[in-house]
């Protein structure tokens, strides 16, 4: 079998097309649902046992819940890469705003804590209202 040229998103798309067509699948969106939180919950149980460090196992939980959240995405008929796609054009239109809003405020992105840019993260999206992405 040869290596899939396409995005790891969509590669895992594709095998859980596959595997839905033989009948391994869940019924509906709530299967994934749950799925995706037990991953969380084993990624921050292994992040707990062995420390936050990179290390094989944190890559294998993350791996697991990524490919959980794909099949949820599967599962709601939404493209995962068109997901990340808009999550990124959102992320970085939010972004932009916080550094006119810090430089507009004499704030040094470098140097202000954590604290002042998320208040102006949160005055970022609280201006957008139900803006779509």
């Amino acid at each position: 079998m040869s290596p899939d040229p396409r995005s790891p998103l969509l590669q895992a798309y594709r095998l859980q097309e596959d595997a839905a067509r033989v009948g391994f699948d869940w019924p509906d969106a709530l299967g994934p649902l749950e799925k995706v939180k037990e991953e969380i919950a084993e990624l921050d149980q292994e992040g707990r046992d062995g420390g936050w460090g990179v290390r094989d196992a944190l890559i294998d939980e993350l791996g697991d819940l990524l490919f959980a959240v794909v099949n949820l995405s599967r599962k709601l008929s939404i493209e995962p890469d068109q997901a990340l796609q808009q999550a990124n054009a959102k992320f970085r239109r939010r972004f932009e705003q916080v550094q006119r809003l810090a430089q507009d405020r004499g704030l040094e992105l470098g140097r202000a804590s954590l604290a002042e840019l998320d208040k102006l993260w949160d005055e970022t999206k609280a201006g957008e209202g139900d803006r779509p992405a």
